[in-house]
């Protein structure tokens, strides 16, 4: 076979949703996989799809040079490989996990003290679908060690390349997941209260799709403040201040927990009094950020 003909190889260690989802996209594409879980059932599932077993992580590591995680944390990057760090010289690992950007330099700092490449990556993508139109993987690390696999890890998400700090994927990841969490919350509440105000979710829903087309501009408009210091005047914070405690008497009248936006007000509140004592508008952007007021 040819260098362009020869099946391309990689391992998998973590088979949560995640982990299956790239198993699935590399097989898919033709790639062979080698896998390893510490719970045997989710390997016999992968296997039947046509992955390979590994019987120890040391294993998972000869059969190929990158071998990607999928793992909870970072913290579980230790536990896994810490099994076999006398396999790690001259691999490359590409860690998919979540954690803190420092943990993922300090993780990318212990793999290289073992001989191995590294590259950190944040997934961002629709639940553990990352097949979805929407989804694509952050990767960070040198670009040397990117470039040179990149083709190899193509299938598994669009890709953008950030940087050569360790750390960036997953500031960016974090950032988007600051993001999303409180949206989750908030359409929670707010489904909550229609359904208990006895109203149709599924009536309610079509409109919040399309309220949502607005948020792209208002994140260009805000981004642009908060590189200036954020937006606020004292009069924009009070009308914030008292919209929040119009969507909280909305909820607490049919019984929903409120307790989300009785933390957004409070920070409406914290701006109007920094701005009303410093005689200019201070904003929430300001607050957040650490600036001093």
């Amino acid at each position: 076979m040819s260098a362009q003909t020869s099946p391309r190889s990689v391992s998998v260690v973590g088979l949560g949703p995640m982990g299956q989802s790239m198993v699935r996209a590399f097989l898919d594409a033709g790639v062979e996989v080698t896998v390893w879980n510490r719970s045997t059932d989710k390997v016999d599932a992968m296997v039947e799809l046509g992955a390979k077993p590994a019987a120890t992580v040391a294993d998972a590591l000869d059969a190929n040079e990158v071998t990607v995680l999928s793992l909870t944390h970072y913290a579980a990057m230790y536990d896994v490989l810490g099994q076999a760090t006398d396999h790690l010289a001259g691999k490359v690992i590409v860690n998919l996990s979540s954690d803190s950007p420092e943990k993922a330099r300090k993780g990318a700092e212990w793999v290289r003290s073992h001989g191995a490449q590294f590259l950190s990556g944040g997934v961002m993508s629709a639940g553990d679908n990352i097949t979805h139109p929407a989804s694509y993987i952050f990767y960070s690390g040198p670009r040397e060690v990117f470039d040179a696999h990149a083709e190899l890890l193509r299938p598994l998400s669009p890709q953008e390349y950030l940087g050569a700090d360790d750390g960036l994927a997953q500031i960016f990841y974090q950032a988007l997941l600051t993001i999303f969490h409180p949206w989750l919350l908030a359409f929670d509440q707010a489904t909550a209260m229609i359904d208990r105000s006895g109203h149709s979710i599924a009536q309610f829903v079509p409109f919040a799709v399309r309220s949502a087309a607005a948020f792209p501009y208002f994140m260009e408009e805000f981004s642009v403040a908060n590189q200036n210091g954020g937006w606020a005047t004292l009069a924009s914070l009070k009308m914030m201040d008292a919209g929040a405690q119009h969507i909280i008497d909305a909820s607490e009248e049919v019984g929903v927990d409120a307790t989300f936006s009785h933390t957004a007000q409070s920070f409406w509140r914290k701006a109007v009094a920094a701005s009303e004592e410093k005689g200019e508008a201070v904003s929430t952007y300001a607050l957040l950020r650490g600036d001093k007021v």
